[in-house]
């Protein structure tokens, strides 16, 4: 194995991260014929097949299972490596791939629009999706920085809070417990919720609550997306726990309405993570700092401004 290229541990990686020699191809860029012929010279080396064909599936071995998390460790070495020589040079420029859950996108492109204001050297890459999918990224170091409702488990990953993330239920106007106050919570036992998916964050948030509270959570329906969830809530389908940042402009208009729950909202912070283990560049930690400085002042202006546009009157 000591004679196994960086590359061809790059497109073995690949191969077993997608379960697909043609989309690996597409990852990399090369032809699936490139792929497979890679492949087959790290098999030759190490004298064992490293996949093996079920159906239509590529499925790693086992020798391929053992090999994978030693080729990921080298990888990430040279990563890690790089990043380290980079900062080293101290640019004032450089490039930022930060992971957002997808609530989140709700209020950090207003945070990066003021840092860019200020940086406008730095290029930002964006990648959403739920949380347990950002901390998989952030743990393969495939972002450098992640905003997150909860900060992910692990002593390797540092996270620090820098804004408030209130997380209220919300209705149609027209529900029967719009308008009434301090509604218990166990009247919502009864209640249909349209939740997130399992790993997200807000569906961890309401089935703790739940559980906490000792009353039962009845699912209607579950979405990847808070936006398909404000529709169902707005069409009359039920009723849903929703970050406060995600409704600013549906509670202007009057298109929801939040009820006021007993123990509502729930309160937790926005946080700005990264690994420990992997040395931040200037422009990550710049980008990191901004957030911590100015993040809960740009949130708080994006929540007047609404409130400010819509007014009645």
């Amino acid at each position: 194995m000591r004679h196994v290229t960086v590359r061809q541990l790059q497109i073995f990686v690949a191969a077993a991260d997608t379960g697909s020699f043609a989309r690996a191809a597409e990852r990399l860029r090369v032809s699936p014929a490139a792929v497979s012929f890679q492949v087959k010279q790290v098999e030759s080396m190490s004298g064992f097949a490293l996949f093996e064909r079920i159906g239509r599936t590529t499925v790693l071995s086992e020798a391929g299972r053992a090999l994978l998390g030693y080729a990921r460790t080298v990888l990430q070495a040279l990563a890690d490596a790089d990043l380290s020589l980079t900062a080293l040079r101290g640019a004032t420029g450089g490039r930022v791939t930060i992971g957002l859950i997808s609530t989140a996108k709700y209020i950090v492109p207003h945070i990066l629009a003021r840092f860019q204001a200020a940086h406008p050297g730095v290029a930002i890459h964006l990648r959403d999706g739920n949380r347990r999918q950002i901390a998989e990224a952030l743990e393969k170091g495939d972002i450098e920085l992640a905003v997150m409702g909860r900060p992910p488990d692990g002593a390797d990953v540092a996270a620090e809070p820098f804004a408030a993330h209130p997380s209220v239920v919300v209705a149609a106007p027209e529900h029967r417990l719009v308008g009434q106050a301090d509604v218990p919570r166990a009247e919502l036992a009864g209640e249909t919720f349209i939740a997130r998916e399992e790993g997200s964050g807000t569906r961890q948030l309401l089935d703790q609550s739940f559980r906490d509270a000792g009353i039962p959570v009845r699912i209607g329906m579950t979405s990847s997306s808070n936006e398909t969830i404000k529709q169902a809530v707005m069409a009359g389908m039920g009723v849903a726990l929703i970050s406060q940042h995600t409704i600013g402009l549906e509670l202007a208009l009057g298109l929801v309405r939040t009820l006021p729950v007993e123990g509502f909202p729930l309160m937790r912070s926005w946080f700005v993570a990264h690994r420990r283990s992997m040395p931040l560049l200037p422009a990550h930690a710049r980008l990191r700092a901004f957030l911590l400085a100015q993040g809960q002042e740009v949130v708080d202006g994006l929540e007047r401004r609404y409130r400010d546009r819509f007014a009645p009157g």
